[in-house]
């Protein structure tokens, strides 16, 4: 969330930033009522002041043995308006916070103004394959090779699930296992394996409520929620700490399946894996100080790339517009991969920087030592990206990796992970 004496001493920053998403959120609103809270605590101090005062004075009677009875009765009246003031500051406030909740974060000057056909393309990696054939969609080559069923999946549990079945679900294990191994060997990440159920407050402290609850699965008996992705969990490993400087940056890597309603995207992409409510993703997770943080972005970004390089598969880069990042970040990367199989882009990663926003939600902060040798606590800026997020990856392997009579070559750096198979063949 943002400071308040931010918004206050920044407004027309705070509004521009707005108008630069398309927000309409009524910031002089959120103006109003710092100011009035404010009044009301000069009120409430001031009454408390001439309470304290009093009791001085109801001492000195009492040790002159003199009848303090009078401004007893008085300080029963302020007492009562202290009470009631008491009572308007904590209205003003639940407001106040409400408002603060709803407000997104600033985005970097970096960032390009407009809606996400303002998006740009900051890098493309790879040739896109050339096939001497019609490549075949990802939905036509599993059932080829038998390795993904969606009829079952939708008589298990619905539609838009997976089932992965033999070489699928080992393809996915094997794709899970070598980029947690990456990240962990090559890159320095810790890894660590969270709760998949997360409380309201992990959820608010990383910004999805309550902006997107109807886009949460939520337990009816519990107020708790399925995780949207690992950021969630793993984020809030430090909510509520005062970190040591010397801790940081600290870096995470976590493996969990993610689930999402997607409210309001029905009738998009409905079929096969591209747009499903159960995924899973490895993901990357850091905290470090204010002054590195955009650097730690762009080794981020390079961290999910190293994915892709090492996987031979053909990537784009978009730099998200401000109308098309995510309501906490500051700056976002997209990674989307190229699907023959639709001559388009799918998206496998998103990499981004949400400066203090986050931590002040959270409430993680760290000790930073001066140059007189004492400490100042201040907040932490976190970061996450995937790395990356499947089935899409999945859906580019497949795609990308076709042959004519719909066998599927497994990438190099893969074959260890599948016990030396090569090629997935057309079952039976």
């Amino acid at each position: 969330m943002l400071d308040i004496k931010f918004i206050r001493e920044n407004a027309d920053v705070v509004k521009n930033a707005l108008k630069a998403r398309n927000n309409k959120l009524d910031i002089d609103e959120v103006l109003r009522l710092d100011e009035e809270r404010r009044k009301l605590l000069m009120e409430v101090e001031a009454l408390k002041a001439q309470r304290n005062k009093a009791n001085d004075e109801i001492a000195l009677k009492i040790k002159a043995k003199s009848n303090p009875k009078e401004i007893i009765d008085q300080m029963k009246v302020v007492s009562q308006k202290i009470a009631d003031f008491d009572s308007k500051v904590g209205e003003v406030d639940e407001k106040l916070a409400n408002l603060l909740y709803t407000i997104p974060n600033i985005p970097h000057i970096s960032v390009p103004v407009g809606s996400p056909e303002a998006n740009k393309i900051v890098k493309t990696w790879g040739k896109n394959p050339e096939f001497a054939f019609k490549p075949k969609s990802h939905i036509e080559l599993a059932d080829i090779l038998g390795i993904i069923n969606f009829g079952v999946a939708s008589k298990i549990t619905g539609s838009n699930f997976i089932l992965f079945m033999g070489m699928g679900a080992r393809l996915e294990r094997a794709l899970i296992n070598f980029m947690l191994d990456l990240h962990t060997k090559k890159h320095g990440y810790v890894e660590v394996y969270p709760p998949f159920l997360v409380n309201r407050r992990s959820m608010t402290g990383t910004g999805q409520l309550p902006k997107l609850e109807e886009d949460m699965y939520r337990l009816k008996d519990d107020d708790l929620f399925l995780i949207p992705t690992a950021e969630v969990p793993v984020t809030n490993i430090h909510a509520n700490e005062v970190l040591d400087e010397e801790r940081l940056p600290i870096y995470y890597t976590a493996y969990t399946a993610c689930f999402r309603r997607e409210a309001g995207s029905y009738g998009k992409d409905t079929r096969g894996m591209v747009r499903v409510h159960q995924f899973d993703k490895v993901e990357m997770v850091k905290f470090v100080k204010p002054e590195t943080s955009f650097d730690e972005l762009e080794k981020l970004l390079k961290d999910a790339e190293d994915v892709l390089q090492i996987l031979e598969l053909p990537y784009r880069i978009l730099l998200l517009a401000t109308g098309d990042i995510s309501f906490a970040a500051a700056k976002c990367y997209d990674i989307e991969l190229f699907s023959p199989g639709t001559g388009g882009y799918l998206e496998v990663s998103s990499c981004s920087c949400f400066t203090d926003f986050q931590a002040r939600r959270a409430n993680i902060k760290f000790r930073r030592k001066t140059i007189d040798d004492k400490r100042v606590t201040e907040y932490v800026h976190t970061l996450n990206g995937s790395g990356v997020a499947l089935a899409r990856l999945v859906v580019a392997i497949m795609e990308n990796y076709q042959n004519a009579d719909g066998s599927v070559r497994i990438p190099k750096a893969l074959v260890p992970y599948m016990d030396g198979l090569e090629v997935i063949k057309p079952a039976g």
